[in-house]
């Protein structure tokens, strides 16, 4: 169970059996909400990762973190779901992903993640190294190997 809470919104269109944090579902300390219309959710004084933002370091320990989770097309739609003064933060832009990206009609931005890889690296930086996280990832073995 990590120290410090996590909340993940998954976006209503994303599918369960396509999501890298499926098997973390019945782990204790994190909590799963499906984004429905008009939900809202207060991330005030949380941690919410977002590409553009300052880079998550230590000195955010102590803090709830929150993810989104969805295609790259329906982000910013899921983004409209939190409310309240949340703390933005990204991944070093020094991290990329292992996954193997196919869209052929929308950009992935060039440091997104996997859901599955941001969690990882976040609690890493918040001094929580747990490579369990990855245990149902297919592309384990690869990603750690990129942050060595």
């Amino acid at each position: 169970m990590p120290a410090t809470p996590v909340t993940v919104i998954r976006h209503r269109k994303e599918r369960i059996a396509k999501c890298s944090l499926r098997h973390l579902h019945e782990r204790p300390g994190f909590r799963f909400l499906r984004a429905s219309c008009g939900m809202r959710f207060d991330a005030s004084g949380q941690i919410l990762l977002a590409v553009d933002a300052p880079p998550l370091s230590s000195a955010d320990r102590g803090r709830a973190l929150v993810l989104l989770d969805s295609t790259w097309r329906h982000l910013a739609e899921l983004r409209r779901c939190i409310t309240g003064e949340p703390i933005l933060r990204s991944i070093p832009g020094d991290v990329r992903t292992v996954y193997p990206r196919k869209s052929r009609i929308y950009d992935d931005p060039e440091a997104g993640l996997a859901s599955v890889e941001a969690l990882y690296v976040a609690l890493r930086i918040l001094g929580e190294d747990d490579e369990s996280l990855l245990d149902g990832y297919h592309w384990k073995d690869q990603f750690l190997a990129s942050l060595r």
